[in-house]
């Protein structure tokens, strides 16, 4: 075993005895902690914004710049924004100790199922620095230890922003190693963390698709992927084309650089000269760069020609792929096959279209004459979220306190054995 193997795993065994001490806490000590996480932010925000800035520096000196810069870059506004989501968090109705269900049997003794604190989770993200702070308080929240690897275009800001959760759970009598950021930025930390089966529950990996590939290969612990998210917007013939010039405007260019925003638009060749060249215009008026089939640009040709590559592809940017389909049945294929099952939206007048997209499109969540923007912890009443889950086990969708836990059987009797 390297020694980076062995660092790694010292970090995780520290935070599965820091998870046996965090799962028992009241829901008072865990909002305590958090309350000092939210004003050690606000009290650090000039620490934390001068790391952050070292990290822009050296961004921009690699060439980094667009999307993955906005990822990238804290401000005041944002820190104030992370505090403010800390406090959310702190709000939220604690899952630990719910009773989900409760029976009693023939035999007489009572059984009730209990929700539990996961244990230790290892997040492994990218750019981000204020995934940080919402995976640890999350994590928190629900009564778990955390291990974070983010990555190395961060690892200033991460760090500063460690140092102010370590400090804030110190002072309110909680393990430091509750939440810890691995100082090793390189893939064999990744790997090495995934691989601690004895010790960490459930990697949570979130990023590109070559991080999200790296950790389901490697990983020996379960993982739930944090994939691309290659969101499509159907505009069925009949839909209302001020309602769609609206809807997808704000799907694609409202955050172009986030999982839940439009990144491939398909339009009904049996209305798609009614709707597509007004919204092919609004979308270019607003910056908007198209990528189009023969179809779509023999409807607007100012759309650049469309390859292959575009089909299935995560822009996290203002462009756009368009295709005209042959009716729903090719609107549904076309998701089928390129789709990433993260968000998959319809525009409809027609009520048994909107039915067979809810019933036949398979992704984490389905919308019907909406946003796919709506697709997000905060606006589905979650609070807040670690991220949103692709794939089907053990959590399908926005990651919020509730996917941050486990069950347990409680079996409370009055002497009884079993016959």
């Amino acid at each position: 075993m390297s020694s980076l193997d062995d660092k790694v795993r010292d970090a995780c065994l520290a935070s599965r005895r820091a998870a046996r001490a965090v799962a028992p806490r009241r829901s008072k000590d865990k909002d305590a902690a958090l309350a000092a996480i939210a004003a050690g932010l606000e009290a650090s925000a000039e620490a934390v914004l001068e790391a952050n800035r070292l990290d822009l520096d050296a961004a921009r000196a690699r060439g980094t710049k667009g999307a993955m810069l906005d990822r990238l870059m804290l401000d005041g506004a944002r820190v104030r924004a992370m505090a403010s989501s800390v406090r959310e968090v702190a709000a939220l109705p604690d899952p630990v100790g719910e009773v989900v269900s409760r029976t009693r049997r023939p035999s007489g003794v009572d059984v009730a199922r209990v929700r539990v604190p996961l244990g230790v989770i290892a997040m492994i993200y990218e750019a981000r620095p204020n995934v940080t702070v919402e995976a640890s308080t999350l994590a928190l929240k629900a009564g778990d230890a955390i291990v974070l690897r983010g990555g190395s275009e961060a690892e200033r800001s991460n760090a500063a922003l460690a140092r102010v959760i370590g400090d804030a759970l110190e002072s309110t009598g909680f393990p430091r190693a509750a939440v810890q950021v691995l100082p090793f930025t390189d893939r064999d930390a990744v790997r090495a963390l995934v691989q601690q089966s004895e010790l960490v529950d459930l990697a949570i990996p979130r990023g590109g698709e070559a991080l999200i590939r790296f950790v389901t290969e490697n990983a020996r612990v379960p993982v739930v992927q944090h994939y691309k998210g290659v969101c499509h917007l159907y505009l069925d013939a009949g839909a209302d084309l001020d309602g769609a010039t609206k809807i997808v405007l704000n799907a694609k260019m409202s955050r172009p650089g986030v999982c839940n925003a439009l990144e491939c638009l398909l339009v009904d060749a049996a209305d798609a000269e009614r709707l597509l060249p007004p919204v092919a215009r609004a979308l270019a008026a607003a910056g908007c760069e198209l990528r189009g089939c023969e179809r779509t640009r023999a409807l607007f040709p100012d759309a650049e020609p469309a390859t292959a590559d575009d089909w299935g592809r995560e822009f996290l940017d203002a462009v756009l792929a368009v295709r005209v389909v042959d009716g729903l049945d090719a609107a549904l294929a076309h998701v089928a096959e390129y789709g990433s099952g993260h968000t998959e939206a319809i525009l409809t007048r027609d009520p048994e279209h909107a039915e067979r997209w809810r019933r036949e499109v398979d992704a984490a969540c389905v919308v019907v004459n909406a946003s796919t923007r709506f697709h997000d912890g905060g606006e589905l009443g979650l609070g807040a979220e670690i991220g949103i889950a692709t794939s089907r086990l053990h959590w399908r969708g926005p990651m919020g306190l509730e996917a941050l836990t486990t069950m347990k059987w409680v079996i409370d009797g009055e002497g009884q054995t079993r016959g």
